[in-house]
């Protein structure tokens, strides 16, 4: 479906490039083409996206953003802190899993930017973070998390949830059922709260 003549004329970017990724790959994909659906001159591209990688970045920041404005939500709500933190965690969990499966052209571009260190990867990795961390210290203020070390318990809640969020990792489950990749995590969020409030970290 083209994208609507009624968007900004930076998200009608954004929507062609996206469709040709999805229909020739990323290495098929060039700004000439791009500006070619989109019936525009590639210097008028050029005039939103000053280069290919800038464009590509923003197309995985636009799926990227709903996501972290979610997580906002599920932060500020009143809930128990570990209610929080399952939260958070499986809506990050389920957003990669359903865009690694239903759109794995795009998705790869998310693989690419983390494998990098790309910005776009980086600032929505410290965006998830500091949410997790603002869940944790709530915890521990509470008592919830019996622990003084916020780094340990950081260190805790990502090493044991590694395979779910690392992007490469979620493409190297790709032949794991959705029923058993979910189990797992639902297994792993269990272990994950009895090490929380252990007190042992």
């Amino acid at each position: 479906m083209k994208p609507s003549s009624n968007e900004p004329t930076d998200v009608r970017i954004l929507d062609f490039a996206a469709e040709h990724i999805r229909q020739h790959g990323l290495e098929r994909t060039t700004v000439v083409a791009i500006a070619r659906e989109a019936s525009m001159s590639h210097g008028n591209v050029y005039r939103y996206f000053p280069s290919k990688e800038a464009l590509i970045d923003a197309i995985t920041a636009q799926w990227l953003k709903p996501i972290e404005n979610g997580l906002r939500d599920i932060c500020d709500a009143p809930d128990p802190a570990f209610d929080k933190l399952e939260r958070i965690l499986s809506a990050v969990h389920r957003a990669y899993r359903n865009k690694f499966e239903a759109d794995p052209r795009v998705f790869e571009l998310f693989i690419e930017a983390s494998m990098l260190g790309r910005g776009v990867a980086r600032k929505h990795r410290l965006k998830f973070q500091a949410e997790v961390r603002g869940v944790l210290e709530d915890g521990m203020s509470s008592g919830a998390f019996p622990t003084h070390d916020i780094r340990r318990a950081l260190a805790l809640v990502f090493d044991m949830t590694h395979r779910f969020f690392n992007p490469s990792a979620i493409r190297a489950d790709a032949d794991v059922t959705r029923a058993q990749i979910d189990g797992r995590f639902e297994r792993v969020v269990r272990a994950l709260r009895r090490g929380l409030a252990s007190g042992s970290l």
